[in-house]
């Protein structure tokens, strides 16, 4: 064969990397955080990129970052040939650390699935993330910032769904945190329909949280509770408390919600309202870590029964279908 000018290179998964990095975020500062590197060493890797493939991939103007054509036809290649290399290194132990939201950090069911993964699998990293809303979340597992969260799946939208995988893990009671001198303070546990009259707060406004705000409206409808109006977004514990005390509104939460002061948490009953936790990942993600997770949350549920539905449950019915998908 006759050499010819046009040699094709191996191409370096790191100038894959980013180059995915920069077509998600379409933001050179913010993909370079992403990865972890200087803008300048990203810029860099993504010019030697175009000109290994001979082609522009993104156009540049001072105001914003775009795909041109190229840049999308590549996309897809991209990402499926770093899944490939992500199965490779998994299949050898060599996996990345894995990313796994908690919501936030008083709440104790992917808390313990994450001990209990880390016990099965003490070889990967699992780290913990805060991002308090399965929404929210479920945004940053599908642009591949996180790898897994917790959270109730059917409040998702159907676009947000499609690309998700999830696996039930609990049927959490509920219960409200109520000011200490409220009249309904001194109940061991408060039947829904004492709440008739009352304005509840569950993060009405909050973006991170809707899908547990549309499980307070669905609860509520029809026995005389009102939502909250949105408070302003409390950045933290302190700030939470503090909005909360002014506006004295009982809290929807579930039962093993962390305490606050001058206040007490009462279970609700007659019904007792559910609150449907899945694990919920990115579909199509390969990784030993994710394993171990879903190997924990199938053991905690059998050994804490967290998938009975006490015979007086109640959970929306849009939920039902999402929950019963056996795994």
């Amino acid at each position: 064969m006759p050499a010819t000018g046009h040699h094709r290179h191996h191409l370096d998964p790191r100038l894959l990397r980013a180059f995915l990095a920069v077509a998600e975020e379409l933001h050179f500062t913010r993909a370079a955080a992403r990865l972890y590197v200087a803008q300048q060493a990203l810029s860099r890797d993504v010019r030697r990129l175009e000109r290994e493939l001979g082609a522009e991939l993104f156009v540049r103007t001072t105001r914003q970052v775009t795909l041109t054509a190229d840049g999308e036809r590549l996309l897809p290649y991209a990402r499926r040939a770093l899944e490939a290399q992500d199965e490779l290194l998994a299949a050898f132990g060599q996996a990345r650390p894995l990313l796994v939201d908690l919501n936030s950090p008083g709440l104790a069911t992917g808390r313990r699935v994450l001990h209990r993964a880390r016990e099965l699998a003490p070889d990967h990293e699992l780290m913990a993330r805060y991002e308090s809303g399965l929404t929210y979340a479920a945004g940053e597992l599908l642009a591949g910032r996180l790898d897994a969260s917790f959270g109730r799946f059917a409040g998702l939208s159907p676009a947000l769904r499609a690309g998700l995988d999830h696996q039930p893990v609990r049927y959490e009671p509920m219960a409200v945190v109520l000011p200490e001198d409220h009249p309904l303070a001194a109940l061991e546990a408060v039947p829904l329909s004492a709440l008739a009259g009352e304005t509840v707060y569950a993060g009405a406004g909050n973006p991170r949280t809707p899908e547990w705000t549309d499980l307070a409206r669905r609860l509520f409808e029809g026995r005389g509770i009102e939502v909250a109006p949105p408070a302003p977004l409390a950045v933290g514990d302190e700030e939470f408390q503090r909005i909360m005390a002014k506006t004295r509104n009982p809290i929807l939460v579930v039962v093993d919600f962390p305490a606050m002061p001058a206040t007490v948490l009462r279970p609700l009953m007659r019904p007792i309202p559910l609150s449907p936790v899945s694990l919920v990942w990115r579909k199509g993600l390969v990784h030993p870590g994710l394993d171990a997770l879903r190997r924990a949350a199938l053991e905690l549920s059998v050994e804490e029964g967290w998938l009975r539905r006490p015979a007086e449950g109640w959970i929306p019915a849009n939920d039902v279908d999402v929950m019963s998908t056996q795994y």
